[in-house]
């Protein structure tokens, strides 16, 4: 299948062609699932704690007897059962991180990139090189590109100072280098907005960890 690739204008300066077995050729719903819950269980603090009966304050001592009064029986005013009282099942700080095979990992992210290819919401731009922070050019793109008001993720080839500044302060927008991708941030935006140069990198890592290409090869290419 053919890609187009725009310029900053949005006209078409080229096309790259993919095939999606170079990032796996399936997706797996269920895998995706998993490794989503894993990023956002990894995300949590765990720092919740609330009091049990031996941690609120108040006497241990029967309110009243429990027979002779009409009345049910009851506990000292530190039971669950009351206002004021501890909780029955209390919460504690804890971690709740844990990490799913690496390939698994990785797979799942080949599977998310995948997914925007065959979904068609994925723009390939020629380069995205600011000379000095420019909210403005950066909002003018995505007006060019047809990416205004929707939630777009932007991928250099490698971490750029001047075109995070850049995309910052819009809302919606992410940026995270080529390097770093992942399925939960390639599922949390709508759109991906990748560089041509990040592409063909992202392309050749794939096909190495697939075994298509050895290491060298996929680094020369």
């Amino acid at each position: 299948m053919e890609l187009p690739v725009y310029d900053r204008s949005g006209n078409q300066v080229g096309t790259l062609t993919v095939d999606p077995a170079d990032f796996g050729g399936r997706i797996n719903k269920q895998l995706l699932h998993d490794v989503v819950v894993m990023y956002h269980a990894n995300r949590r603090q765990g720092t919740v704690k609330t009091k049990n009966r031996a941690e609120v304050a108040g006497s241990g001592r029967k309110l009243y007897r429990q027979k002779g009064t009409g009345l049910a029986r009851v506990g000292d005013r530190r039971t669950g059962k009351r206002v004021g009282g501890g909780m029955t099942h209390a919460k504690r700080p804890r971690d709740f991180y844990y990490r799913l095979p690496k390939k698994a990992v990785r797979a799942a992210t080949r599977m998310a990139f995948l997914s925007k290819i065959l979904d068609d919401e994925i723009v390939i731009i020629d380069s995205l090189v600011f000379e000095e922070p420019k909210t403005r050019e950066m909002v003018a793109i995505l007006q060019a590109l047809g990416l205004a008001e929707q939630s777009v993720l932007i991928a250099p080839r490698a971490y750029d100072e001047l075109l995070w500044k850049s995309a910052r302060n819009i809302e919606r927008v992410g940026v995270l280098p080529a390097t770093d991708l992942n399925a939960w941030a390639l599922l949390r935006y709508k759109r991906l907005l990748i560089t041509q140069e990040a592409f063909e990198f992202f392309r050749d890592r794939s096909r190495q960890q697939l075994g298509l290409v050895a290491a060298g090869e996929a680094s020369s290419a």
